[in-house]
């Protein structure tokens, strides 16, 4: 009994991973290639990552449905992404607009960078500076030589 069912399963696995992801049923192409392009001009506020064209989040569905439900009553792409702005803030923007508000998002990344690089740079010089070369003696210098010598007669 326990092999059939056994059986069963793997008999069933083939089809669950070739299982494609449910696509949106929208009568209008034209309708939801609007949607999708203005899903891709806005972030998913749950992904953070992703544009809500990509993102599978229950937030993005619902976003998605909002934008053609707007859509669907006669606003333009340009109405539908002011008011997710004026609802969401910049923030929901893919790509946030270059204003005094956003201005670390597109400068933030330049200003780590060079502030790193010249950490990094003014900790390479200050050791440079600390470290000090002190020439061997005549005893370590023999000591030297003799452990090297040493060394080459074992590897012989």
């Amino acid at each position: 009994m326990m092999k059939k069912i056994l059986l069963s399963v793997l008999l069933c696995l083939p089809f669950m991973v070739n299982a494609k992801e449910a696509e949106s049923v929208i009568a209008d192409p034209v309708l939801h290639e609007r949607v999708m392009s203005v899903s891709a001009e806005l972030r998913c506020l749950v992904c953070q990552g992703q544009s809500l064209a990509d993102s599978h989040s229950e937030f993005a569905v619902d976003m998605r449905q909002q934008i053609h439900d707007m859509m669907a009553d006669g606003m333009t792409n340009r109405e539908v992404v002011d008011f997710m702005v004026q609802r969401y803030g910049d923030t929901v923007r893919y790509r946030p607009p270059f204003n005094a508000v956003t201005v670390l998002l597109w400068f933030g990344p330049f200003i780590l960078l060079a502030a790193g690089v010249g950490v990094l740079y003014f900790n390479i010089a200050r050791r440079r500076k600390q470290v000090v070369e002190t020439p061997l003696s005549d005893g370590d210098r023999r000591q030297a030589e003799a452990l090297l010598k040493d060394d080459a007669e074992d590897n012989k």
